[in-house]
Formats: C-alpha cells, structure tokens, sequence
C-alpha cells in the first residue's frame, strides 16, 4: 500500500520538482478521496488537496521520517480539513455537520438486479448511515473514517491524530456504539 519508497525524500528536501511530481502521483488521490469524504464536496476537496500538497512542498525539510511519509501527509490533511472546517464555522455562525461521501451505497442487499424499491431502500439505508455518521462527535467521525473507509491501521490513525493507541481504539468503539445505536432506532421507526 505505501510506495514511498520510491520517493527519495534527500531530494524532495533540496526542492527536486521531479520528485515531488513523483509524490503528488502516489498520494494525491488518498488525500483528496479522504477529503472529499470528509467535507462531501469535490471543489473544497480539490482545493484542500492543492493546500495539502503546498504545505508538504513547503515544509518537507520539517520530515523527520519517525514516521512513514502517507502517515505524515495523512497528518498535514487532516490538519487542513479541521483548520477548513473552523473557517467555514466561523463564517456560517452554524455548526458544521460532518459527512462521509466515500462510503458507497450498497447496490442490492440480496438480488443482483433491484427492482424499483430495493434501490428507493438501499438509498434511504444510505442515507440513514450517512445521517449517522454526520452526527457522530470530529475525534470520532476522524478515527472512524481513517479505520474503516481509509483502511489505516490503529497505530497509524494513532500517528496522525496525534493520541494514543488505546485513545484511536476508544473513539472507534464508541462511533461503532453510537452508530449502532442510531442505526436501531432508524429501523425501530422504519419497521414495516
């Protein structure tokens, strides 16, 4: 999964465009899927994904490789999408609610061709998830994303959240309780 290998970092600190090319294609597409599934909007994830790519230019010479360079960058997102989210707080004077467009509805439970109904079902399920999701507490909604849609191992979400392993692992159970929790009383209302 992480071809930094190729990446030779020396180089990238001393300002080598090459290299950094050779960066952006690697791991473009992790940052801005993450993001655009954090914000659900695919211009401010482009956008945040630019800003994200800047500031690695920018500040590469600040890596210490104690961690793995997708952690890092991982790192810089995530600091970029709560920085974002702050702006566009204080400019609405509302709060702001998180979504996860990356999560990808199912497109039949049981048959592989669904009629009418089982799609207009499998989207409010979607939307039932996606409305539960966006109500779950930043750290939460984070630690979620990174484990489940991401793919990230607990210790590297531990790395970019800058927490401990056992905090990653806390947040994570309770999102799958809040979830659950949420998601029962969708289908208790729901019940045919």
């Amino acid at each position: 999964m992480d071809q930094t290998e190729h990446i030779d970092i020396e180089r990238l600190k001393k300002g080598d465009h090459h290299e950094f090319s050779l960066l952006i294609d690697l791991h473009a597409e992790m940052v801005y899927n993450l993001l655009r599934g954090l914000l659900r909007n695919e211009t401010e994830a482009e956008d945040l994904t630019q800003d994200v790519f800047t500031t690695v230019f920018l500040t590469i010479h600040q890596f210490k490789g104690e961690s793995k360079l997708s952690t890092w960058i991982y790192r810089i997102a995530i600091n970029k999408f709560k920085e974002h989210v702050r702006n566009r707080s204080r400019k609405k004077r509302f709060g702001f609610m998180f979504s996860l467009d990356s999560v990808k509805a199912p497109e039949s439970l049981e048959d592989k061709t669904p009629g009418p109904t089982a799609v207009l079902e499998n989207k409010e399920r979607y939307d039932a998830l996606h409305a539960a999701i966006n109500e779950l507490p930043e750290k939460q909604h984070l630690a979620f994303t990174l484990f489940k849609i991401e793919g990230l191992s607990q210790q590297e979400i531990s790395t970019i959240l800058n927490l401990s392993i056992t905090a990653v692992e806390s947040l994570i159970f309770r999102a799958r309780k809040n979830l659950q929790q949420k998601l029962k009383a969708y289908y208790e209302e729901n019940e045919m």
